[in-house]
């Protein structure tokens, strides 16, 4: 029976691959005043990783699988007021989940538990990733519900990006998770606006679907004001409030200098709550470059003032909690388009204090207008884990290679 469940789960979202449709909207219809359109996106990939041989850190040397998801995306609108809907269906194999790490946590977003239903032992999760309304006038946008909130400016290295960021090596970025917030931009004058953003917490349960409880814990909430202006060829934004009860206070800028080079930085910082903690600074500066012939180069540098200056500070604790665990990064990337078909990117993460690195590979091939096939994978190098001690970071990686096909419609 439970094979007949999970053949059922994935018939359905394998099926509709076989009829895409074009890229625009599936259904579309529009008057003066309303508006709804239907979109969806399917996606199947099949991952193979293999890990470092340590059997304290990892049960399996080699994880091999495949994982399926349906996004079903509605957006309507009446007047000033208009509404988003993102519901995702998955299926992605526990030993792909914990990628065979016997201190994984099956943990998602942090967001009520409420909107997160899952099946076959936590292996297929249906979620409504996004859902809230907007009140559009000519000077406040007013959001309320689950959504994203993106207050990055650099690309790899987000400090700024509290709420669900991206990892530097993630490549394909097209959905950010959505959070539980209230956000409202004001707009102060005709290039400066103030946004103010509430994001609730929850408390952790990991008997929960999602390992998060439906219950909203105070001391997990956050409140932002972000106020930004532009100056010449360049936006600047200052960044104060409280996360987590953290207080923090930072900023950002980007923009383009001598019409050739780009040059984004963001960082914050911040006071734990903690008595026990000490005040610490987190930035990151980017320069990057597009020339006529696609080719785009990008640089980076991280700062991550609460990362250890030394391996014997590495903390399991800290790896499941943060990207990074060390105090200096670089980051270099390029992407290039071969054909007006086929793209490429590479990311090389580099770690100052144990001197490991990561190399990210990435190629996406349009095979029709509504159609994608994606071939990535990552290449680790550094010491390798030693009985319980973390010898490198990346070292601490699987290696990996996966392929992956999309299908919009």
């Amino acid at each position: 029976m439970k094979c007949l469940t999970k053949f059922f789960h994935l018939s359905l979202l394998l099926l509709p691959m076989l009829f895409a449709q074009p890229a625009h909207a599936f259904y579309a219809w529009q008057d003066e005043a309303s508006a709804i359109e239907l979109r969806g996106l399917l996606r199947g990939s099949a991952v193979t990783l293999i890990n470092p041989d340590n059997q304290l850190f990892y049960n399996r040397k080699n994880v091999s699988g495949m994982a399926v998801s349906g996004r079903l995306m509605l957006d309507a609108s009446y007047d000033s007021l208009s509404f988003e809907v993102h519901a995702e269906q998955s299926y992605v194999p526990i030993k792909l989940q914990t990628a065979g790490s016997n201190f994984a946590l099956l943990q998602g977003i942090e967001r009520s538990d409420l909107l997160d239903w899952s099946f076959d032992h936590q292996q297929s999760h249906l979620i409504l990733d996004r859902l809230n309304v907007q009140l559009a006038t000519e000077r406040i946008n007013l959001k309320a519900g689950r959504q994203p909130v993106n207050l990055a400016a650099t690309y790899y290295f987000t400090p700024n990006d509290f709420f669900a960021p991206f990892a530097a090596q993630t490549f394909f970025r097209s959905y950010k998770p959505g959070v539980d917030a209230v956000r409202a931009d004001i707009q102060l004058a005709e290039l400066s606006q103030l946004s103010l953003i509430g994001v609730l917490g929850y408390a952790v349960n990991p008997a929960s679907d999602s390992g998060w409880s439906n219950r909203i814990d105070a001391a997990r909430n956050s409140y932002l004001a972000r106020l930004s202006a532009v100056f010449g060829d360049f936006e600047f934004a200052l960044l104060a409030g409280s996360v987590k009860k953290d207080v923090v206070f930072g900023g950002d800028f980007q923009g383009e200098l001598f019409d050739w080079l780009g040059l984004r930085g963001e960082g914050h910082v911040k006071w734990p709550d903690s008595p026990r903690l000490t005040t610490t600074i987190e930035s990151s500066l980017a320069l990057e470059h597009r020339w006529e012939n696609t080719l785009t180069i990008r640089l980076e540098q991280y700062y991550h003032g609460s990362g250890a200056t030394s391996t014997a500070a590495y903390k399991l604790a800290t790896a499941n909690n943060s990207y990074y665990l060390a105090r200096h990064y670089s980051a270099i990337g390029a992407s290039y388009e071969f054909t007006p078909l086929l793209t490429g990117d590479m990311t090389t993460i580099y770690n100052w204090v144990d001197q490991s690195a990561l190399l990210a590979l990435y190629a996406l091939y349009s095979l029709t207008d509504e159609s994608e096939l994606a071939l990535s994978g990552t290449v680790t190098t550094g010491d390798k884990p030693q009985a319980a001690a973390i010898r490198s970071e990346f070292g601490l990686y699987p290696d990996s290679v996966s392929i992956e096909y999309r299908a919009y419609f």
